[in-house]
């Protein structure tokens, strides 16, 4: 399933798309701890979590992550977005919880990382 899509099906707000909106999504992986994120999520994932700092888009980019989707309304650094939008990540919020979010992509068919 393409990122728009899923973007489409969970009301998200896109901060930042680049473009990569048409992406296929591989996977997801959820957590707000960067090093896990880095041992276990793979390129082509969607990556859930509540950080809204620049590193998530280094670790976004290091791993070629289909995008970021960031909950619970979280506040996003201007630094974050300009990086996002120069390293080509994109960028999607909500209000929804971590949980909710991840259940939902289960529903979609988003296969999580084992």
């Amino acid at each position: 399933m393409k990122l728009q899509e899923i973007s489409r099906r969970l009301s998200l707000e896109t901060l930042v798309s680049t473009g990569k909106l048409d992406q296929e999504v591989t996977g997801g992986y959820a957590s707000d701890l960067l090093s896990c994120v880095m041992a276990k999520a793979q390129a082509g994932n969607v990556w859930v979590t509540i950080q809204g700092h620049p590193n998530i888009v280094a670790v976004a980019s290091l791993l070629d992550l289909a995008g970021i989707i960031i909950t619970e309304g979280m506040a996003i650094d201007a630094a974050t977005l300009e990086k996002a939008q120069k390293e080509g990540i994109p960028i999607l919020t909500t209000s929804l919880t971590t949980y909710s979010v991840v259940g939902e992509l289960s529903k979609l068919g988003i296969p999580g990382v084992d």
